[in-house]
């Protein structure tokens, strides 16, 4: 099959849920639709962000679906899914699921119970999945802080290489930039790398990166757009100070609680996804609070992303 490279912003979504904990699978047609007005390129689903660990498998699919039908014929936005990674048998459910419903490619990351002891043990799982959707682009998601897995994604390449044909690329949220550069030369940049690090942007820019995924695209969209274009007019000085601004940003997840704090941004938006599920902590209203202040220092509003969030229709 034909590699293509993803370009641009690609969010990864947060999960909406309602009071209860339950899906709020309503919100996601204005979630698209406020994205697409924002610039971003596609969604990363049901990843770290959008909790995809604290979902059961029905759960996956009614998401998946809800993204499909929200980005139906739009060829320009382009929807993956995470399928998990300590199931396999899951993960084949999942992956021929996501390719009956139309989305445009599925990714798997290692299990972070039983490891995989070496690159190919996990070359022969990413084998095992991605031909259940040989017409698929499949994705390796590699992010070692989480799974425990620092295995060198080079010698993944190496060993995937020739022998599964659709693996497209990795979804690289790792800090290893020397490794990162070689997947990228590999094969003469065969392979779609996809920056993870949203705080390192402008590093991955300067290597070459063109693609990237991430969780504070969802509601400061402007504020990488403009990085980029800044990059690309070779004005470093601005883009270095926005990639500054990024940072301060991304402090503010730290400082009150960790992931949990990317759904107080998005009610500052205007799009409350609910809260995250155990056993993640969620921050109280006196947090809340003083979470807001902060983050209007930093200027919010002028960088946040912004549209309507009014209507369930495409843009």
């Amino acid at each position: 099959m034909q590699n293509t490279k993803l370009q641009g912003l690609i969010a990864a979504p947060f999960t909406p849920f309602h009071q209860d904990g339950t899906l709020n699978l309503r919100l996601i047609p204005k979630y698209y639709a406020f994205l697409k007005q924002n610039g971003v390129t596609g969604a990363f689903i049901c990843g770290s962000t959008g909790e995809g660990v604290s979902l059961t498998r029905d759960e996956k699919m009614e998401v998946a679906e809800a993204w499909a039908v929200a980005s139906k014929n739009d060829t320009e936005f382009k929807v993956m899914t995470l399928l998990g990674g300590t199931c396999l048998a899951d993960c084949k459910v999942l992956a021929k699921h996501a390719a009956e419903i139309g989305l445009y490619g599925v990714s798997f990351t290692a299990p972070s119970y039983f490891k995989p002891s070496s690159v190919a043990v996990l070359a022969e799982m990413c084998a095992e999945i991605a031909a259940e959707v040989p017409e698929m682009p499949f994705y390796y998601y590699h992010i070692p802080v989480l799974t425990g897995a620092n295995l060198s994604m080079i010698d993944l390449l190496q060993a995937v290489d020739g022998k599964i044909p659709n693996f497209a690329g990795v979804k690289y949220t790792h800090e290893d930039f020397m490794d990162f550069l070689s997947c990228m030369s590999f094969r003469d940049n065969k392979y779609d790398m996809l920056w993870g690090r949203d705080e390192n942007m402008l590093s991955a820019l300067v290597l070459g990166s063109k693609g990237a995924v991430g969780s504070t695209f969802n509601y400061l969209t402007p504020l990488y757009n403009q990085l980029i274009e800044a990059f690309e007019q070779n004005d470093l000085k601005t883009a270095t100070a926005l990639q500054q601004k990024s940072i301060d940003f991304i402090r503010l997840l730290g400082k009150y609680g960790g992931i949990a704090t990317g759904k107080a941004y998005m009610k500052l938006i205007g799009l409350d996804c609910g809260e995250f599920r155990l056993p993640v902590k969620n921050m109280d209203q006196t947090a809340f609070m003083h979470f807001k202040t902060d983050v209007e220092k930093l200027d919010f509003q002028t960088f946040k992303s912004k549209g309507s969030l009014t209507t369930d229709s495409h843009s």
